[in-house]
């Protein structure tokens, strides 16, 4: 019987995956079965020792996903190396703190073009390729920001709950042709955009207290929700947003 989550043959792009949650996801996805192709803006050394030792195949796009200006050329270079473009995980993203009412226009403006403008504009031109091809996944990396207020982050939470909205629009546009969108609403997790979070004793104690697991969540936690979506298994799945959240949205 043919395992829905093999992933063989299938050409993974994955967005900032030289640490954290793009590591861990491209992993997963590499033993799987899926080739990487890794895009971040430096050097992605482990992430390619983690998947080659998985046995996958590797490809390294250095590319800045603070402009739209290299979103078509990731594609391009993608089907060039691979022949094609199976799944696409848009998960770089950056985050600036301070209080709503010092809140610059510069850090307004940075958190949304990387994580919101540059991941609508990258699924556009993936999305092409794959309707063409009439199939392909789209995995977007949201957060609990699509779904709560959070503080001191007003960009970075207005870019998730749009991401999550892109999501289902997406999804309702392409599902029918072959195409799924869907997304993934991590907690909090290890990460470098959690370090101030995790430095913060009074923070850290708060934020712990209400996750029903216990304790913060690492990289490779997040892995079997994007092999899920990127699979067969999930082949009748558009326009969710599954939480990977240790249980903080049930409390």
């Amino acid at each position: 019987m043919t395992n829905p989550f093999d992933l063989s043959g299938r050409i993974a792009v994955v967005t900032g995956a030289n640490t954290g949650l793009g590591q861990g996801i491209a992993l997963a996805l590499a033993q799987a079965g899926a080739a990487i192709v890794a895009v971040g803006r430096s050097a992605m050394d482990e992430t390619r020792a983690g998947v080659e030792a998985a046995g996958g195949r590797f490809h390294e796009i250095r590319a800045d996903l603070s402009t739209t200006e290299p979103l078509q050329a990731i594609v391009d270079d993608t089907v060039a190396h691979f022949g094609a473009l199976d799944i696409l995980v848009n998960n770089a993203g950056i985050i600036r703190r301070a209080d709503a009412v010092d809140f610059t226009e510069a850090d307004w403006d940075a958190v949304i073009d990387t994580n919101l403008k540059s991941a609508f504009f990258l699924s556009q031109a993936a999305g092409r390729h794959m309707l063409e091809r009439g199939r392909g996944k789209i995995v977007n990396i949201a957060s609990l920001l699509s779904f709560q207020g959070g503080i001191r982050i007003p960009s970075y939470t207005a870019s998730k709950s749009g991401l999550a909205g892109l999501t289902k629009l997406l999804a309702c546009e392409w599902a029918g042709r072959g195409v799924n969108v869907n997304a993934i609403a991590p907690g909090y997790f290890v990460t470098n955009n959690t370090q101030a979070l995790r430095e913060d004793p009074e923070r850290s104690s708060a934020i712990l207290a209400r996750i029903p697991a216990g304790r913060w969540g690492e990289p490779s936690d997040i892995g079997g929700a994007a092999v899920f979506l990127a699979s067969a298994a999930a082949d009748y799945v558009h326009g969710t947003v599954i939480a990977v959240d240790g249980g903080w949205l049930a409390r």
